[in-house]
C-alpha cells in the first residue's frame, strides 16, 4: 500500500508541475500580444505626466474659469483681440520666372534665433534678385561631428519638403547646386560675400546682382543672423509679407520635432490648467555684451568678464571692460534675474501653484539661479522634466559613437597642489619661456566652467559640438511652447550681439499668430526702480507696491506692445511684423479701430470670412467685462499673505491664501478694465 502511495503521489506533482509550465506559457503568450497592442501608444497614455520627474501639486484641483481673477490672469487683450494674422499678397503677385539670374547658396551661422531671423530674409533676397534659392545650409550641423546622418543640414531643424512647397510661388526652390557649379563650390571657385546684419536692398541690388549675373551662383555668408534690414521701403512691403510667409508658415519643425513639442504641450496642461512660459534670457554672451557681470557674486562675474575682454578683441563690444553693473540694471539694460521675475509674477496675483515652463536655452549660472523661483512657485518645469531619454534619442536619430567623445573632467586637488608646488620648487632656465594657455577649472553647480590664462575661447570638443546640434532641437521645442502658452514673459530680449533674441521672435510670433494672447514686456528700468524701493524688504511688500507693479505689468502688455513697434523692429522685423502682415475686423463690439490705427498703423480690414471669427467672442468678453467695471474695489490682504506658500504640516496657508483669492477677485476685476482703459486712453 505504501509502494502504490508513493507511485499516485508522485504521478500527482507531475500532473501539478505540468498544470503550472501550461499555465505559465499561456500567461506569457497573453502578455506579449497586450505589449504588442499598447507599444504604439503607450506614450500617449491618458495621465502621461506620472512617468516623467514633475509630479504637479496644486491647491484645488479644481480651477474656476469664469471669475474676474481668472480673466485678469489669463484672459486675453481685448483691445487687440480684432488683430488678426494676414500675409497673403495684397496687390499683384507674379509667380517666380522660369529661368533666374543664377543661384544663390546660403551658409548660416549662429544658433536658433539667428538661424530662424535669417531663413526669411535669404528668401526675400533670393525673390529681390530673381534668383533661385538652395535649401539653406546650417552651419552649427553641418560642421558638428556624430550628429545623425538621417538629417543634415536644413534638414535637421526644419521641414525640408513643406518649406520647398510652401515658397514655390515666390521664389524657384533646389535642394543642391547642380554638378558643376558644386564641384566650383568645393574649390572656392564661386564668389562669396559675407553679408552684414541688416543689409540694404542696395547693397543687394547693386553689389551682388552684378556678380551674380556675371557667374550664374554666389555665395552669401550669414554669420550674425539676418541679412536683410528689418524696415523697408513702402513700395516693397509685399517682401515685409513673404518674410510673414516664410516664418510663420514655411518654417515647420522636422516631423520628429514637431510630435514632441506637442506632447510636451500636452503634459504641461494636466487637468487643463493654464500655464506661463518664461525665457530668461541669461546667456553668457548677452550678460557680457551689456555689461551685467556683477549680477553674480562669485566665478560667474570671472567668466562673463572674460567673454566680454574676448569680445571687445574682436570689436564687437565698443565699451570698456569694467562697467558698474549696477547702472546698467537701473538703466534697463541687464535681464531681470529669476527671483525678480518670480516677484513680479507673485504681485500680480499668480498663485505658487501656477505652472510655469523654462524656456528659451540653459541659463547661465545652472539650476542654483533659478532657486528663489522655484521657492515662490511649485510648479516650475522645463523640458527635461517632461520629455524621456528615448524619446529625445528619436528626434535626434541614429548617431555615430566617436572614440574622442569623453567627458572632460577637472584636474583633483591633489594634482593641482602637486603641480604647483613643483613649479614653484623647481629650478628653471633664464630667461623663461612663455607658460601655455592651461586652464583653470571650477565647479559650478554640477558643470565645470573656466577661466583661461589666455584671452582665448578653448576649441569645441567633438562633444560640445554635438550638444550644440541638440540645442538647436531643444530651443525648437521651448519656441513652440512659448508660442502656444497662455501667458509669456521674458527677463531680457537682446543677445550677445544687442540683436532681437530668441524671446523676441517669441513675442513676434504670438503677435501674428494671436495678438490677443497675454504676452508681458516690461519696462526693465520702471521693474528696476519699483524693486529698488522693497530691496531690503523684498518679500514683505506692502499694497500700495503691489498695485503699483501690477499696473506697470498691466500697461506693458498694451503699451510695450506700441514701444516694441519703435525699438524691436528697428532691428528685426520678426519680432514685430505688423502693421505689415496683420488686419482688423469690420465688427468691433467696442470701437478699437481707432486706437489699433493710431498705435500699430493697422488699416487693412481682414476678408469677410473673417469677421465671424472673433465676432460672437469679442462680445461675450466685453459683456462680462461691462459686468466687472461696476464691481466695487476693495481693499486687497495684508502683505503677510502676498507670499503664501503651501506647507507640509497644516493648511493655514492654503486656507488664507483661498479666502484672499475669493477676496480679491472684485477688485483684481475692476484693476483689469481701469488700468485697460487709462493704456487705451495714453
Amino acid at each position: 500500500m505504501k509502494g502504490e502511495s508513493k507511485v499516485f503521489l508522485k504521478s500527482r506533482m507531475k500532473w501539478i508541475g505540468l498544470l503550472g509550465l501550461v499555465l505559465s506559457a499561456f500567461s506569457l503568450l497573453v502578455h506579449f500580444l497586450l505589449a504588442g497592442f499598447t507599444d504604439d501608444s503607450i506614450s500617449d497614455y491618458s495621465i502621461p505626466v506620472t512617468i516623467f520627474s514633475w509630479r504637479p501639486v496644486f491647491d484645488n484641483p479644481r480651477f474656476a474659469r469664469h471669475t474676474p481673477l481668472y480673466r485678469r490672469l489669463w484672459g486675453p487683450t481685448r483691445h487687440v483681440e480684432t488683430l488678426l494674422p494676414d500675409a497673403n499678397p495684397r496687390g499683384f503677385h507674379s509667380d517666380p520666372p522660369a529661368r533666374t539670374n543664377g543661384f544663390v547658396f546660403v551658409r548660416i551661422q549662429g544658433g536658433f534665433h539667428e538661424i530662424r531671423n535669417s531663413i526669411p530674409d535669404v528668401v526675400a533676397v533670393s525673390r529681390l534678385l530673381n534668383a533661385t534659392l538652395v535649401i539653406p545650409e546650417i552651419q552649427s550641423t553641418t560642421s558638428s561631428k556624430g550628429i545623425s546622418s538621417q538629417f543634415k543640414s536644413f534638414a535637421y531643424l526644419y521641414n525640408e519638403e513643406h518649406f520647398m512647397a510652401s515658397i514655390a510661388n515666390d521664389v524657384r526652390v533646389v535642394k543642391t547646386l547642380p554638378k558643376n557649379l558644386k564641384w566650383a563650390r568645393r574649390k572656392k571657385q564661386i564668389p562669396s560675400f559675407k553679408v552684414s546684419y541688416g543689409s540694404s536692398p542696395y547693397y543687394y541690388l547693386h553689389h551682388v546682382l552684378p556678380v551674380l549675373i556675371k557667374h550664374s551662383v554666389v555665395e552669401l555668408v550669414v554669420p550674425h543672423g539676418g541679412c536683410l534690414q528689418a524696415i523697408l521701403p513702402s513700395d516693397l512691403e509685399e517682401y515685409q509679407r513673404l518674410r510673414c510667409r516664410v516664418a510663420f508658415h514655411a518654417l515647420q519643425f522636422r516631423k520628429e520635432v514637431q510630435e514632441l513639442s506637442t506632447k510636451v504641450l500636452q503634459r504641461l496642461r494636466p487637468l487643463g490648467r493654464p500655464f506661463i512660459a518664461y525665457d530668461p534670457g541669461m546667456t553668457r554672451e548677452a550678460l557680457a555684451y551689456h555689461g551685467c557681470a556683477e549680477l553674480f557674486q562669485d566665478v560667474h562675474t570671472e567668466l562673463i568678464q572674460h567673454k566680454r575682454a574676448w569680445m571687445i578683441k574682436r570689436g564687437i563690444v565698443k565699451g570698456k571692460l569694467s562697467i558698474d553693473s549696477a547702472e546698467q540694471r537701473l538703466a534697463g539694460l541687464c535681464p531681470l534675474m529669476p527671483e525678480e521675475v518670480g516677484i513680479l509674477l507673485r504681485a500680480y496675483g499668480y498663485s505658487w501653484d501656477t505652472i510655469i515652463y523654462v524656456a528659451g536655452g540653459e541659463v547661465f549660472g545652472g539650476q542654483r539661479t533659478l532657486i528663489p523661483l522655484h521657492g515662490m512657485f511649485e510648479n516650475v518645469i522645463d523640458r527635461t522634466s517632461l520629455s524621456t531619454s528615448w524619446e529625445l534619442a528619436k528626434m535626434y536619430g541614429r548617431e555615430a559613437k566617436h572614440k574622442d567623445i569623453k567627458t572632460m573632467t577637472p584636474p583633483s586637488v591633489e594634482e593641482e597642489t602637486k603641480h604647483d608646488s613643483l613649479k614653484s620648487t623647481r629650478q628653471r632656465p633664464q630667461p623663461l619661456p612663455p607658460p601655455p594657455a592651461r586652464p583653470k577649472y571650477y565647479n559650478i553647480e554640477g558643470w565645470w566652467g573656466w577661466v583661461a590664462e589666455s584671452d582665448n575661447e578653448p576649441e569645441s570638443t567633438v562633444i560640445e559640438l554635438r550638444t550644440n546640434a541638440h540645442k538647436l532641437l531643444w530651443e525648437a521645442i521651448d519656441y513652440v511652447v512659448s508660442v502656444e502658452a497662455d501667458v509669456f514673459i521674458s527677463g531680457f530680449d537682446r543677445d550677445g550681439k544687442g540683436h532681437p533674441s530668441f524671446a523676441s521672435l517669441v513675442m513676434g510670433h504670438r503677435l501674428y499668430q494671436s495678438a490677443s494672447a497675454k504676452t508681458f514686456r516690461p519696462d526693465r528700468k520702471q521693474i528696476a526702480m519699483l524693486l529698488e524701493e522693497i530691496r531690503d524688504h523684498m518679500y514683505e511688500a506692502n499694497h500700495t507696491w503691489i498695485t503699483s507693479v501690477r499696473k506697470l505689468l498691466k500697461r506693458s502688455i498694451l503699451e510695450g506692445l506700441i514701444e516694441s513697434s519703435k525699438r524691436s523692429k528697428a532691428f528685426s522685423f520678426l519680432s514685430h511684423p505688423v502693421p505689415e502682415c496683420s488686419c482688423i475686423t469690420r465688427t468691433n463690439p467696442v470701437s478699437n479701430a481707432s486706437l489699433i490705427e493710431a498705435n500699430l498703423g493697422v488699416t487693412h480690414h481682414c476678408p469677410q470670412w473673417m469677421d465671424g471669427v472673433v465676432s460672437q467672442r469679442s462680445k461675450d468678453n466685453y459683456k462680462n467685462a461691462e459686468k466687472e467695471e461696476d464691481l466695487d474695489e476693495e481693499d486687497s490682504s495684508s502683505s503677510g499673505l502676498f507670499f503664501g506658500h503651501k506647507e507640509s504640516g497644516g493648511n493655514s496657508n492654503n486656507n488664507n491664501e483661498t479666502v484672499n483669492s475669493e477676496a480679491n477677485n472684485k477688485e483684481e476685476g475692476q484693476l483689469e478694465d481701469q488700468e485697460e482703459l487709462e493704456g487705451s486712453e495714453r
